[in-house]
Parts: C-alpha cells; sequence; structure tokens
C-alpha cells in the first residue's frame, strides 16, 4: 500500500489586519497525498490555493493544524529545517518559471544540486541528464532570455525534478503559456509522473487541467468543498492502451 507523503490534519491561515481584526484564509484544510499520485487543487481566484501551496511547500507555516510531509512534522522543525526539507523533498514549478536570468539552462538546473552538497561531475551529469528528459539538452547552453516560454518551463521542470524530491509542486505552470505550448507542458508533467512515478500537486484554476490529474480537490472561501476521484484519467489511459495495441 502506497504511502501519505502529505497529510494535512485541520489547516488553518490567518492573517492580522488590526486588532481585533483578522482575515482567515485557510478555515480547516484535510488533505492525504499518496506516495505516487497527481493531484490537483482547483479553486477560483480568492480560494486559498496560493496559500495552501504555500504551507504545502513549507514556503510559509499554517496558523492552525498539523502537517506531516513526507515522514517529517513541519510543525516541529525550525527555519532552517524548512530549507533543507524545500531543497531535498519538494521541486518547484512556477508559472513565472523563477529561473536564474544570467545563468544557462545547464546551470539553473545545477543550482540545487549544488546546495544538496554535489559535486561538479556529478552536478554536471544530473543536470544534462534531467535537461535530455524534458527536451532540453541541445539548449542546455542557452539563458532564460534565449529561451521561449515553453522551453523555460520544460527547464524549470528539469531543475524541479534534480535532487529527487519525493514531491513535486506546480502553481499554475501553464499559466503564462499559449494553449499549444500549455499542452506539451502539461505532456510532459504526465511523462514525469508515468515514468519517474513522482508524486505531482498541481495547483490550477483550469478545469480542463484538472481533468487530466488522478484526484480533483476543489476550494471555495477557504474550505474543500469536494475531493473527487477522476474516472477520466482512468479512461484516457485505457483508451491509450487500446490504441498502443
Amino acid at each position: 500500500m502506497s504511502k501519505n507523503v502529505i497529510d494535512m490534519k485541520n489547516i488553518t491561515k490567518s492573517f492580522y489586519i488590526g486588532t481585533p481584526n483578522q482575515l482567515n484564509i485557510l478555515k480547516g484544510i484535510d488533505i492525504t497525498v499518496k506516495e505516487g499520485e497527481f493531484v490537483s487543487i482547483i479553486g477560483s481566484s480568492g480560494s486559498g490555493k496560493s496559500t495552501l501551496m504555500n504551507i504545502i511547500g513549507a514556503l510559509d507555516r499554517a496558523t492552525s493544524g498539523e502537517y506531516v510531509l513526507d515522514g517529517t512534522n513541519i510543525n516541529e522543525i525550525s527555519d532552517d529545517g524548512l530549507s533543507e526539507v524545500r531543497n531535498k523533498q519538494i521541486g518547484f514549478v512556477f508559472q513565472t518559471y523563477n529561473l536564474m536570468p544570467r545563468s544557462t539552462a545547464l546551470s539553473n538546473v545545477e543550482l540545487p544540486l549544488l546546495y544538496y552538497g554535489m559535486n561538479r561531475k556529478q552536478r554536471r551529469e544530473r543536470a544534462e541528464e534531467l535537461l535530455d528528459l524534458v527536451g532540453m539538452k541541445d539548449r542546455m547552453a542557452h539563458r532564460p532570455n534565449e529561451l521561449s516560454g515553453g522551453q523555460k518551463q520544460r527547464v524549470a521542470i528539469a531543475r524541479a525534478l534534480a535532487t529527487n524530491p519525493s514531491i513535486i509542486l506546480a502553481d499554475e505552470p501553464t499559466g503564462a503559456l499559449d494553449s499549444a505550448t500549455g499542452r506539451m507542458v502539461m505532456d510532459l508533467f504526465h511523462k514525469v509522473h508515468e515514468q519517474e512515478g513522482k508524486t505531482i500537486v498541481f495547483i490550477t484554476h483550469n478545469n480542463e487541467l484538472a481533468d487530466e490529474t488522478q484526484r480533483i480537490i476543489t476550494l471555495k472561501d477557504g474550505n474543500i468543498i469536494s475531493t473527487m476521484e477522476n474516472s477520466n484519467y482512468y479512461r484516457r489511459y485505457q483508451e491509450e492502451e487500446k490504441i498502443c495495441l
């Protein structure tokens, strides 16, 4: 049986906007994600999904509740410990790519490995392997301003995989792309999920993209209003297997 890599219980997040007022963003969130799942979290602007993403990614702490990430109780570790968790256990893919503008694609993918303590030869080999996986090995000497949006996102996905994290956390990764390029990037996430066996948590406001994941968690006004196993996901792959046969 697959283990839980994300286990959240009664997670709340509030911001104080002047005594005695407080803004309650998350209002008691319970989420479990199993190893190897491809899960989407969907919601409109203001639903709380960005706040939830920051907590899942150990970029922020919950106001209350319990969060265990791949066996680590996030509530019990220091801020320095959170940095280590982010580097080793989570690979981030952002809508705006967040690549180092003056560094090549190769150097961008190598960067997490530098913090990981890997030597220069190992870093280069791992980065080249991952750029090949995402179809960008022939662009590894290019800087971000020499790449298209889709190419930048593929480099960002390679970087997210660099330290072999247990979870890939993707925040609107196709939001800045046209539909054809977004399709290509989404296909790459499926490849990473199927071939690399990665757990993927996909934050989106797009129902069509959410419908390509195994499970859909819907947020509204800081609450989970539905969690649905997605039969369309399994039907899609059954149909693809028939085509292959």
